[in-house]
C-alpha cells in the first residue's frame, strides 16, 4: 500500500470512528429512553440499565455505519482539495484512481463490519434485550409496584406505596389484604424491600404496623413490629418464553428454517424478507463510496464552488438510503420486492462508478471493471442461491 492510500485511509478511519460514535450515541439514548421506566422499575442501578439497552448497539451501528462513511469521506475529500492536495496529484500527472483505490478499499473494510454486525452480531445483541425485556415484564415489581397508586395485586389484596427509591426500596408501604374468610388484615411500614429467598418472593416490611379486624365485628388489634415478611409467591406471574421478531433471530436460524412458532407462521414474509436485508446491508457502504467520490474526487481549484457537489453526494446517498429503508418496509414475499433488496444498492454501485470511468481521461484500470463485474455476479448469485434455498425450506 502507497505513503499516499495510507495517508487517506488513517485520515478516514478517525474521522469515520468519531462520527460514529456520536451518531450511535445519539441514537441510542433516543431508544433507551422507551425502556427507561420498564428497566428501573425493578430498581436497577445505572450501570444495569446500560448495560441492558447497550445490547441494541450493534443493530444501531448497522444503520448508522454507511451514514457515518459518508460524512467521513466527505470531510477528508474535502479537506483534501481545500489543501490543494487532489490538485497536487492532478498536477503531477496522477489519475483519480490514485485517491479512488484507498476509498475503494476504505468502504470495502466498513462493509465488512457491518456485514459482521448483520449477520451474527446486531442479531444476537436483539435476541439477549428481547430476554432482558421479558425477564422484567413478568417482574412483580414491574407491572404491579406503581407510586402514588392502589393497585389490585389480586381478589382482595390491594397495595399502595407512596414512593420507590433508587434501590429498589418502598417508601410508605400500604398492604390491605381481605382474602381471609374471618379476617381483614392492613399492614403499614415505613419502608420495605422485595426479596428472593430460596425460590420465595418475599415482601420485607420495616417498622410498621398490622392491624386485624374481624369481619364479623368493629374490634381492631393492632400489632407493631420492627421487621415482617409477607409473601408473595403466588403472586408473581409465572414466567413466558419470548418470542423473537427476524430481526432477533440469527441467520442461520433464518436460513435453515427451523420448526415453525407463532411469529413465523403468521408473519412468513417478513423471515425471507429479513434474511435478504442482512445480506444486502453491506452493499450500502460501498455503493455510499463510490457516490461520494463522484462528486467530491474531482480536483477543483479553490474558486471553484464545491458546495453543489457536497449537496449532491448528500441528497444521492439518502436518496439511495431511503429507497432502500421503503423496501424493507413493503416486505413481503414477491419477487419484485425481494429483488429490490439488492437492485438498490447494486444500482447505487455501478452507476457511480460508469461515471468514473466516463468522467475519467486517462485510461480506467482493470481492476476498477472487473470488480464491477464481480459485484453484479456476485449479488445474482446471491439472490438465486438464497431464493432455491427458501423455497427448499418452504
Amino acid at each position: 500500500m502507497k505513503t499516499l492510500e495510507r495517508y487517506i485511509i488513517r485520515r478516514c478511519i478517525f474521522v469515520f470512528t468519531m462520527t460514529l460514535a456520536a451518531m450511535t450515541g445519539v441514537v441510542w439514548a433516543t431508544q433507551a429512553l422507551r425502556q427507561l421506566d420498564l428497566v428501573t422499575s425493578k430498581g436497577q442501578t445505572i450501570v444495569q440499565f446500560i448495560s441492558i439497552t447497550m445490547l441494541a448497539m450493534p443493530f444501531l451501528v448497522v444503520i448508522v455505519a454507511p451514514f457515518a462513511l459518508m460524512i467521513a469521506l466527505i470531510l477528508v475529500l474535502n479537506a483534501l482539495s481545500s489543501d490543494s492536495e487532489l490538485i497536487v496529484i492532478n498536477a503531477t500527472g496522477g489519475s483519480r484512481f490514485l485517491v479512488l483505490r484507498p476509498v475503494l478499499i476504505f468502504a470495502l473494510g466498513i462493509a465488512l463490519l457491518t456485514g459482521a454486525m448483520s449477520l451474527y452480531v446486531a442479531p444476537e445483541g436483539l435476541a439477549r434485550l428481547r430476554d432482558e425485556i421479558t425477564r422484567v415484564r413478568v417482574d412483580l415489581v414491574a407491572n404491579i409496584v406503581k407510586p402514588g397508586r392502589f393497585i389490585s395485586m389480586a381478589d382482595g389484596l390491594t397495595f399502595h406505596i407512596r414512593n420507590r427509591s433508587g434501590d429498589g426500596a418502598l417508601d410508605g408501604l400500604l398492604l390491605h389484604d381481605t382474602r381471609d374468610p374471618a379476617t381483614i388484615f392492613t399492614y403499614e411500614s415505613e419502608v420495605g424491600h422485595i426479596v428472593e429467598v430460596q425460590g420465595l418472593t418475599l415482601l420485607v416490611m420495616q417498622n410498621g404496623t398490622i392491624q386485624r379486624r374481624p369481619k364479623t365485628s368493629g374490634d381492631i388489634s393492632i400489632v407493631r413490629f420492627q421487621s415482617y415478611a409477607f409473601d408473595l409467591s403466588s403472586l408473581v406471574p409465572e414466567a413466558v418464553e419470548p418470542v423473537y421478531k427476524a430481526s432477533e433471530r440469527s441467520t442461520w436460524a433464518l436460513i435453515s428454517n427451523p420448526a415453525p412458532d407463532d411469529f413465523s407462521q403468521r408473519y412468513p414474509e417478513r423471515i425471507a424478507a429479513e434474511l435478504h436485508n442482512r445480506f444486502s446491508q453491506p452493499l450500502y457502504a460501498i455503493a455510499f463510496g463510490l457516490i461520494v467520490f463522484v462528486f467530491l474526487g474531482q480536483a477543483r481549484t479553490t474558486r471553484q464552488d464545491r458546495g453543489l457537489a457536497l449537496l449532491g453526494a448528500l441528497g444521492c446517498c439518502i436518496l439511495l438510503r431511503t429507497a432502500g429503508f421503503g423496501a424493507t418496509s413493503l416486505a413481503s414475499g414477491s419477487a419484485a420486492i425481494i429483488a429490490a433488496y439488492y437492485t438498490v444498492p447494486v444500482l447505487g454501485i455501478v452507476l457511480p462508478a460508469w461515471f468514473i470511468l466516463q468522467s475519467d481521461t486517462g485510461a480506467p484500470p482493470r481492476w476498477l471493471a472487473k470488480l464491477v463485474e464481480r459485484m453484479t455476479d456476485f449479488s445474482e448469485r446471491l439472490q438465486n442461491r438464497l431464493n432455491r434455498r427458501l423455497s427448499k425450506g418452504a
